[in-house]
């Protein structure tokens, strides 16, 4: 049975620190589908099922 970590939603978590177990899937559910936007120079990706957020 595979362990799975619980993620705080409210948080951004950054990119270099927590980067993605599978790449371009989303850690908390696994979903391939993003929401991105740039502001500042900052790459924000938000899952689109969960709404876990990194910076990228």
């Amino acid at each position: 049975m595979e362990e799975r970590k619980e993620y705080d939603l409210t948080t951004v978590y950054d990119y270099k620190e927590l980067p993605d177990i599978i790449s371009g899937r989303c850690d908390n559910c696994n979903n391939a589908q993003f929401k991105s936007s740039m502001k500042d120079g900052i790459f924000l990706r938000e899952c689109r099922y969960c709404g876990i957020k990194k910076i990228i």
